[in-house]
């Protein structure tokens, strides 16, 4: 017989599936469309970018003429220097309605500068009108930097207004078209369409995913909006693993911290073998708390409310794999989301309760707001016993230690291997996320042991190293591993160039970077 707590899941269940179908319509309303165009400038709203040295390109040069020259008498008179990133506002230079300006520096552009710039632009620029941009005659070595720009445009224009009261009717909506303007438009579509777009797709999901009110985004609504993320994508199989599995596995921390809300856990995993056959995947393992009260161990309500946004490591390796697979590429990729609510109740666990893990280890538990490291110990023992990864990467908004370390600058990384941090540093440089090292050594993993269980949860500080320990307890010794901490990166209270003000998205241009480097290394 259906007990009343059953009926209610059922009912909160059925809800989060109306949820989940309102949440995939407004991720795909499309009102801004993305063009690859000649130098054939047509558009009354135009961006153009000046170097510091104050001569204009040849593209430049042609649009000032256009205007009979009033452009180059206009930046004079604002004595627009042309220093990186600033902006500047000029209208009524006919035959344009507006032109917006942005400096491009002195120094020969990289990628993540050719993508700031198309975040400066995407900042600047008006979405009532549609818009040219001339990306030619910019100082870069970089290959097709029209689509390295609209990238940059793309991440830079999120917004989030799925529930503002004034909407509008999408079925009369215009689409408002963005035109980037390079003698080589083809090839810069072909890397935007078959590359670069698909990872701007995962990083707004992720978006998506951690700005979402707990209410509609838990476990199992998460778990739906995965499968629509990946719905028809080529060599991709989704499992998504409830309390009967998970009992099976033991997975006892999991279970124990989800245990306290009325939506059960999940485990997610997702699999995308592009690669040869027989060769051992790439395991990226993200933490997806859909919503963190701390458990009894209650956080204070000021900040509560952005803890909607602690799956961000989940939603951070869900975005890779999408990106990979959709680009197609020769290699094994699994992702493991570990999914749970983390509530106070009748039902929660405690601190000083002992929870087993699928290892088979214990951990005493601390305190429940130490609940990242409990959900990771069961995810990152099942990636390695089902999948025995050659590289395994773990990513969670784990510690407020990490956050108060690095502020909104840098991800932590930690690993064993100091060469495999450098790595990470180079590559989160080139990626436009970067991360920055803290050590891990055995006085952390002394710090942890526990007079009743093996270890214990939490065991002051230094914070980050400690939660790490704690994950590291779960991984082979000999496995080339990576722990990163993005709870400083994840939420940013000022918006960036490509990352907007509220969730970051972070991870999956970072993680993407990381697969790239392993398949370029081989």
């Amino acid at each position: 017989m259906m007990t009343v707590l059953s009926k209610i899941r059922l009912f909160k269940i059925g809800l989060g599936f109306i949820f989940s179908c309102i949440f995939a319509y407004a991720a795909n309303a499309n009102t801004t469309q993305l063009k690859f165009d000649d130098m054939d400038i047509k558009a009354e709203h135009i961006a153009i970018f000046v170097d510091e040295d104050g001569d204009l390109s040849e593209a430049v040069a042609n649009i000032s003429a256009k205007t009979e020259g009033r452009l180059e008498v206009a930046l004079k008179d604002a004595e627009f220097k042309g220093e990186f990133g600033k902006k500047l506002h000029l209208y009524g230079l006919a035959p344009f309605k507006s032109i917006i300006v942005v400096g491009a520096g002195e120094d020969t552009l990289s990628v993540r500068q050719l993508r700031d710039l198309g975040g400066y632009v995407a900042q600047a620029s008006n979405d009532n009108h549609s818009l040219s941009v001339i990306t030619e005659g910019l100082a870069t070595k970089a290959e097709q930097s029209a689509a390295q720009i609209a990238m940059g445009y793309a991440l830079g224009s999120y917004a989030f207004k799925k529930y503002k009261a004034k909407k509008v009717n999408t079925s009369k909506e215009q689409t408002r078209t963005v035109s980037f303007h390079s003698k080589t438009p083809e090839p810069a579509k072909a890397l935007f369409e078959n590359d670069l777009g698909h990872v701007v797709t995962g990083v707004k999901f992720a978006r998506d995913m951690g700005t979402e009110p707990g209410k509609t985004i838990y476990p199992e609504t998460y778990a739906q909006g995965v499968r629509k993320l990946f719905n028809g994508v080529a060599n991709v199989k989704i499992e998504v693993m409830g309390l009967s599995q998970m009992k099976r596995n033991n997975m006892g921390a999991l279970m124990g911290v989800g245990q306290g809300s009325i939506h059960d856990p999940r485990l997610i995993v997702v699999t995308y073998m592009g690669g040869e056959r027989g060769v051992a995947p790439i395991a990226l393992v993200g933490k997806g708390i859909t919503f963190d009260t701390g458990g009894i161990s209650l956080k204070p309500n000021s900040g509560q409310w952005a803890m909607k946004s602690d799956l961000s490591g989940a939603a951070a390796v869900a975005g890779t794999l999408y990106a990979v697979a959709k680009r197609g590429d020769k290699v094994n990729l699994v992702g493991v989301m570990a999914m749970a609510e983390n509530m106070p109740s009748g039902d929660a666990i405690r601190p000083g309760d002992v929870l087993k893990t699928m290892s088979g280890k214990t951990i005493e538990v601390m305190s429940t707001d130490a609940e990242g490291r409990l959900v990771l110990s069961d995810a990152i023992t099942y990636a390695q016993k089902e999948y025995d990864p050659r590289l395994l990467i773990n990513i969670a908004t784990l510690t407020g230690s990490a956050a108060r370390a690095m502020g909104e600058d840098y991800g932590v990384v930690i690993t064993r291997d100091w060469d495999l941090a450098q790595d990470m540093m180079r590559i989160g440089k080139l990626a436009g996320e970067d991360v920055w090292p803290l050590p891990l050594n055995k006085n952390h993993y002394k710090a942890i042991r526990s007079e009743i269980a093996d270890i214990k949860s939490t065991a002051g500080n230094p914070g980050a190293s400690i939660g790490a320990a704690v994950i590291g307890t779960f991984v082979d010794e000999d496995r080339k591993w990576v722990h990163l901490d993005i709870a400083g990166v994840d939420w940013l209270t000022k918006a960036r160039p490509t990352t907007p003000k509220g969730h970051a998205g972070w991870g999956v241009r970072f993680l993407n970077a990381v697969v790239r480097d392993v398949q370029q290394a081989e």
